[in-house]
């Protein structure tokens, strides 16, 4: 499913328009982005937890010449399904 099927889905399911559906979809993705920009996690009471998650800096290669490459350390975002949601699949 894409973002387009999500639409549809939404705007089917709720009786609102693709426009509106859209708009909260996006209002939603922004909502997360800016509290795990800010550090904070995001928790929807039987679907899951969105949180910030630290990588450590390491080595790598590259897998054409087998050179070691320095892989630096960063940020990724991680989901972690609620305990409702992990039952059902």
């Amino acid at each position: 499913m894409n973002k387009a099927d999500l639409i549809n889905k939404i705007s089917d399911d709720t009786g609102i328009t693709k426009t509106e559906a859209n708009a909260a979809l996006d209002s939603f993705i922004e909502a997360v982005t800016k509290t795990l920009k800010s550090g904070g996690k995001v928790t929807l009471v039987g679907f899951g937890t969105f949180a910030v998650s630290k990588r450590s800096a390491r080595n790598g290669r590259n897998p054409q010449t087998g050179e070691v490459i320095k892989i630096k350390a960063r940020k990724v975002a991680r989901f972690k399904a609620g305990k409702e949601l992990a039952g059902k699949l």
